[in-house]
C-alpha cells in the first residue's frame, strides 16, 4: 500500500498535476506536512499564498 506522500509524488511525477493549491489542501488538512509538501513539490509552503488564491 502506498502512503500518502507517495501517492501525492506520482501525481506530481508521473500524471504532470502541478496545481499547487490541490496539494495544499493535503496540508492544511493534516494529510501532510509542510516538509511533505516541500519534497513533492520543490517550493516551500507558505499558508500567506494560500489565503484567498
Amino acid at each position: 500500500m502506498m502512503t500518502q506522500l507517495q501517492m501525492l509524488q506520482m501525481f506530481w511525477n508521473d500524471w504532470g498535476n502541478h496545481n499547487l493549491d490541490f496539494y495544499k489542501v493535503y496540508v492544511q488538512c493534516g494529510a501532510i506536512s509542510k516538509e511533505d509538501y516541500k519534497t513533492v513539490t520543490g517550493q516551500n509552503y507558505n499558508i500567506e499564498t494560500t489565503i484567498g488564491a
